[in-house]
């Protein structure tokens, strides 16, 4: 992600002709995300796997399992938070580590990571903040 993550943010990157699911991490691996671009609005799936805060947004009672581990953000529109578990860690050799410092804009959702956490948003200003204390959506 290091190399996509410079080139988005110097170029903004440009939609691809064909879907594309791009998978990058934090440094630490606690965070992980894949975005999904193409001829379409991009998509991004991020899940924390260990956290000491609690989410800003309230369990639904039809969640009876783990809650606060993946957050999904579309071009437009709210945050949607899924009931379940992290999951397993993304082991595959190549997962590009999306270095603190950095932002990058996929035409519509836009990252940036650091230190504190992970910063996502779309268009609308709606996104997220994941760090291992604090879970907010926004």
């Amino acid at each position: 992600m290091f190399k996509l993550f410079l080139t988005a943010a110097a170029l903004a990157l440009p939609t691809l002709a064909t879907a594309d699911v791009t998978p990058f991490k934090t440094p630490s691996g606690n965070i992980e995300c894949y975005i999904g671009t193409g001829e379409g609005p991009p998509d991004l799936t991020c899940t924390i796997h260990q956290f000491s805060g609690t989410p800003n947004v309230p369990r639904p009672a039809s969640c009876n399992g783990p809650w606060g581990h993946t957050y999904i953000l579309l071009a437009r529109g709210r945050v949607r938070m899924e009931c379940g578990g992290p999951g397993g860690k993304n082991t595959a050799p190549g997962v590009d580590v999306a270095p603190y410092g950095v932002s990058a804009d996929w035409g519509g959702i836009s990252c940036h990571s650091a230190r504190t956490g992970l910063r996502c948003q779309n268009a609308d200003g709606h996104g997220f903040h994941l760090s291992r204390r604090n879970l907010g959506v926004f």
